[in-house]
C-alpha cells in the first residue's frame, strides 16, 4: 500500500478527526505532499504541526498566520529555502529542520525571539547562519552533519544556550568562541578533523562533551564533573576520584531552572529523542538525567 497523497490545497481526509482531540495539532508525516496544503495555514489556533519525510519543497508565506505555533517540524524533507513568513510566527518555541537542504537561513530569522529550540542538523549550511546571533534564548541548537569550519567570535551573544551539537562538520581546530560559552552544558564535536584540544575548564557548567572519531590521542582537560565520550574518556574517568565513572547528575548545579527547561534541552516532549539519526552521544544511554 502506498503513502497516502493530499491534493495540494485540501486537507487530508483525517485531518478533521485530529482537531476534533482539542490539542489543535496535526500529524501530516509520512504522507506525499510537495507542498503545504493552502487549507492548512487557515488553522489559525493550530499549536503543533508534524510535517516530517513528506518530500516537501516549499512552504507557502501563509505559514505566518499560524499565530499560535508552538512546535512545527519540517525534518527530512526537500525544502532548499524557507519563506520569510516562517519568520514571522511569534509563538514558535521549537522548529525541527534537520534533513533538508537548506544552504541559508532569512534574514528576518532572527524575528523567532521565542525559539529555544532549534534542529537544522544534516543540511548543506557551509557558514553559521548570522541571524541566530540575536535568538538570546535559543537554549538547544543541532547543527551536526553539516559543513561548518569556523563559528564567529560572537558566539557568547547567545547566552541562553545550553546544548550546542557540532559532531559531522569540517572543524580543523577546537573554535576560540566556544572557551567562552561558560553556561554551556552539553557539547558534541564528534567525527570533525580536530587534532587537539585547549584547556576546557573556563567552561564551568559543562556537563557533556563528546569529541569522539577525531584525530587525537586524549581527552582534553575538563573538570571532574564532566561526562567523557571520545578517545581515552573511560581511562581518563577511571583515574578521578571514585573508580568508576559516573554519568552527569540527574539535575547538575545551575543546569535547569524547570523540568519543562531540561526537556526543552534535551529535545524531550516533542517525538524527538537526544539526538538525531546518525548523530553522537551514544554513550547518553548510560547518563539517565539527559536522556529521560
Amino acid at each position: 500500500m502506498g503513502i497516502a497523497e493530499s491534493t495540494p490545497d485540501e486537507l487530508p481526509s483525517d485531518a478533521e478527526e485530529q482537531l476534533r482531540s482539542g490539542e489543535q495539532q496535526l500529524e501530516l508525516s509520512g504522507r506525499r505532499l510537495r507542498r503545504l496544503p493552502s487549507a492548512v495555514c487557515a488553522l489559525s489556533r493550530l499549536q503543533k504541526l508534524y510535517v516530517s519525510g513528506t518530500g516537501l519543497r516549499e512552504l507557502p508565506e501563509e505559514i505566518e498566520e499560524l499565530r499560535e505555533l508552538r512546535i512545527l517540524a519540517l525534518d527530512f524533507n526537500k525544502l532548499e529555502r524557507l519563506p520569510d513568513g516562517l519568520c514571522r510566527l511569534p509563538r514558535l518555541t521549537r522548529l525541527y529542520l534537520g534533513g533538508n537542504r537548506l544552504l541559508a537561513l532569512p534574514a528576518d530569522f532572527a524575528q523567532l525571539q521565542s525559539l529555544r529550540c532549534l534542529w537544522i542538523e544534516g543540511n548543506f549550511l557551509r557558514r553559521f547562519p548570522r541571524p541566530l546571533l540575536r535568538l538570546v534564548a535559543l537554549q538547544s541548537l543541532q547543527m551536526g552533519d553539516n559543513r561548518l569550519r569556523a563559528l564567529p567570535a560572537e558566539l557568547p551573544r547567545m547566552t541562553g544556550l545550553r546544548g550546542l551539537w557540532l559532531y559531522g562538520n569540517r572543524f580543523e581546530e577546537f573554535p576560540p568562541a566556544l572557551l567562552r560559552m561558560g553556561r554551556l552544558h552539553i557539547l558534541d564535536l564528534d567525527r570533525n578533523r580536530l587534532g587537539g584540544f585547549p584547556d576546557l575548564h573556563p567552561l564551568r557548567a559543562l556537563r557533556v562533551f563528546s569529541y569522539d572519531h577525531n584525530p587525537v590521542t586524549g581527552p582534553p582537560r575538563v573538570a571532574d564533573t564532566v561526562f567523557l565520550v571520545g578517545e581515552g574518556a573511560v581511562e581518563r574517568m577511571a583515574e578521578r576520584d571514585e573508580p568508576t565513572p559516573r554519568p552527569p547528575p540527574r539535575r547538575p548545579a545551575r543546569a535547569f531552572e524547570d523540568e519543562e527547561e531540561e526537556d526543552l534541552l534535551i529535545g524531550g516532549g516533542s517525538s524527538r529523542p537526544l539526538g538525531p539519526p546518525g548523530g553522537s552521544l551514544p554513550a547518553l544511554e548510560a547518563a539517565p538525567g539527559l536522556g529521560t
